[in-house]
């Protein structure tokens, strides 16, 4: 009886020195894609303890002085950390797990690429079958906040001192992104010319018939160069908009000269937007935007494919009505 007194007095001691040795610590957990986590999962002192996240982004996370200290969230490598490196750190990176939705997210291709990823992107998704799923108008409005960050790389190649402007960073990311569109439309073009006048001796399918390729001719002759600048706005379309263009044989002149302006008016809008809008909100309202990307590429990727949806919405009304 006696050393169940004394043995419980000490167990008692013990977690009473051990809570007298727990320190708050002040922290925010992100991922590798700058993106807020709302939940972690703490292990310390062999206790695990559910955290949440305040109104600011932050949590207050107890942990034993003494121990080490293992933090993780599903869907995410778990990280061990010392309390002193943590306290030290303020922000702590998780790295999420590599599932396909990361390819819907411009900040894998800024974290896992940077510039020269982002100028094959804008040329893939212009001049390539394949790059119509890219997040070409998300990507750019991203690239444009992370501007400073993705120049760097391009005078760090080249060993030039990067002396950081913000017009410069802006007009030469600018250049080098509308470039890439240019060349990747121009493959796009060329690529559907080489293809076009075997087309119209092909015939008539499920998918195919040259009834098409006659009312895009005729399309592309009234109404060409201003097909040629929309499609660059306008998911998927921009993808195809210049192989039909080679196709039907659009005049090579008339093309460059959409395609050069249609190019460099899609890349500035994109970047400055991103850019610039970065900078009003933080003076604004006093936050990043970079903190809400996710939210961002939503309302882009509606209000980019909006105008699609509408035409092929009200040309199936406009059809119904005639018959």
């Amino acid at each position: 009886m006696f050393k169940r007194i004394i043995g419980t007095a000490i167990g008692f001691i013990v977690s009473i020195s051990v809570i007298a040795q727990e320190e708050e610590l002040r922290l925010q957990f992100l991922n590798q894609y700058e993106e807020t986590l709302n939940n972690i999962t703490v292990t310390s002192g062999g206790k695990t303890t559910d955290y949440f996240a305040d109104e600011t982004g932050f949590f207050t996370v107890k942990i034993a002085s003494s121990d080490s200290v293992t933090v993780s969230h599903i869907g995410y490598n778990s990280i061990t950390s010392t309390p002193a490196s943590l306290k030290e750190q303020k922000t702590v990176t998780l790295y999420k797990k590599f599932s396909w939705k990361d390819l819907m997210n411009p900040m894998f291709y800024i974290i896992n690429g940077g510039l020269w990823l982002l100028l094959f992107i804008v040329f893939a998704e212009t001049g390539l079958f394949v790059g119509f799923f890219l997040p070409g108008d998300s990507l750019l409005f991203v690239a444009g906040i992370y501007s400073s960050n993705l120049v760097h790389e391009f005078f760090k190649a080249f060993g030039i001192e990067h002396i950081r402007n913000e017009w410069i960073d802006l007009l030469l990311m600018t250049a080098l992104i509308s470039l890439a569109g240019i060349v990747g439309n121009m493959v796009g073009y060329w690529f559907g010319r080489r293809i076009g006048p075997a087309m119209y001796s092909w015939k008539d399918r499920f998918l195919f018939k040259r009834k098409y390729l006659n009312d895009a001719h005729d399309f592309y002759e009234k109404h060409g160069g201003g097909a040629i600048i929309f499609a660059r706005f306008l998911p998927i379309i921009r993808t195809f908009a210049p192989i039909v263009a080679g196709i039907v044989q659009m005049d090579r002149k008339k093309f460059m000269f959409y395609n050069i302006v249609g190019c460099v008016a899609w890349v500035v809008s994109m970047i400055f937007a991103g850019h610039f809008l970065q900078i009003w909100v933080r003076k604004q309202f006093g936050f990043e935007l970079r903190d809400h990307l996710e939210m961002i590429v939503i309302i882009i990727v509606v209000v980019t494919t909006l105008p699609v949806a509408w035409k092929l919405l009200s040309g199936k009304k406009t059809k119904k009505t005639t018959v």
